[in-house]
């Protein structure tokens, strides 16, 4: 616990909300459809359960349904902006759904927009939310609104992608105010190594490689990846150095050393990864949200681990959201609790 405290005017996040859909893949499912065994998904992959969104659902129905809840505690004329920061799987592939969020959600007066960078991009959204209420006064309050339905891009049957097999659905929005008196976003640190910028990604869909009859015979349009071993070989030994230094670079520009940091809200990642990640940083399993109960959303992991923990937070905790997206960029923002929960409670 912390006290630190500066004259910056307060920029946090004041409100919150999730959707998960109502249908479950359990690791037993996951086990019938994979062939891998129950308890290897359970304990390796990190899986009890996933939510997974039917037909009817998108992208952007679920961030919308994440972002309700909010508008039951704030005026939707008072937003100023929202920012989609979800999955690019949405649902259409030369489209934004921005605009949809901010129609639905009746905020009349804000402009949208989005910005995307698959999995990472919830610590990067913390940052670009901040500096536009610090940078422009006619700006009070941004709704960031992430919507995924990466279950839908899953091949169980392509054994190269099976690293993205946890891949799950639902929505996240936070509500990011100048003047917010419950929480503080401080700094925030990324790394790129663009070597990895053709390993992950959907072949076929885009002006690459368009649709076609073929591309769907071949099974083309899930998420693949071009060389698994390579990928691993290179990937295994900067991955969590990467994690650690993205987060301590978040840390030294809040003004606070690693050792300082009482929470961590990491992406779902394998077990074994998210504890080589905490020995790193010398925290314990107690101080980090672990989501086997829903799965990776994509870029939603860290708002969703924050909403699920705010309870728990007390004054003075430092708090580190972080994230890597394929690409592969790694990213933190930290975040300091100074007082009453977010929504309230």
């Amino acid at each position: 616990m912390n006290t630190r405290v500066d004259n910056e005017v307060s920029i946090g996040i004041a409100e919150t909300g999730v959707y998960v859909p109502p249908g479950v893949e359990t690791a037993a499912d996951m086990a019938k459809q994979t062939g891998i065994p129950e308890e290897v998904i359970r304990q390796k992959f990190g899986l009890v359960q996933k939510h997974v969104a039917d037909e009817s659902m998108h992208a952007s129905d679920m961030a919308i349904a994440a972002a309700r809840p909010i508008l039951e505690r704030i005026d939707p004329l008072e937003i100023d902006v929202v920012i989609y920061y979800g999955s690019p799987h949405k649902d259409y592939p030369v489209w934004s759904c921005a605009p949809k969020i901010q129609h639905a959600l009746g905020a009349k007066n804000a402009y949208a927009f989005e910005i995307m960078n698959v999995s990472s991009c919830f610590p990067i959204a913390l940052k670009v939310a901040k500096d536009m209420l610090a940078a422009d006064r006619s700006i009070r309050t941004i709704l960031l609104a992430g919507g995924c339905k990466e279950s839908q891009i899953i091949d169980y049957q392509n054994p190269r992608s099976r690293f993205m097999f946890n891949f799950a659905d639902g929505g996240a929005a936070a509500l990011v105010k100048r003047g917010e008196t419950g929480n503080r976003i401080l700094g925030s640190g990324f790394l790129t190594d663009g070597s990895f910028y053709d390993d992950v990604k959907v072949p076929a869909g885009g002006s690459a490689m368009p649709a076609s009859f073929d591309t769907v015979r071949n099974r083309l349009h899930a998420i693949d990846v071009r060389d698994p071993a390579d990928m691993k070989e290179r990937l295994d030994s900067v991955s969590i150095p990467n994690f650690i230094a993205a987060v301590e670079k978040a840390i030294a520009n809040s003004g606070y050393r690693v050792g300082d940091i009482d929470w961590l809200l990491p992406l779902h990642t394998k077990r074994s990864m998210f504890r080589q990640l905490l020995q790193g940083l010398g925290l314990s399993e107690q101080q980090a949200v672990y989501l086997d109960e829903y799965g990776h959303m994509s870029a939603l992991d860290p708002c969703f681990g924050f909403h699920l923990a705010k309870n728990r937070f007390q004054p003075g905790d430092l708090i580190v959201t972080v994230s890597a997206g394929t690409g592969y960029t790694w990213a933190a923002t930290a975040i300091l609790w100074e007082g009453a929960s977010v929504n309230g409670l």
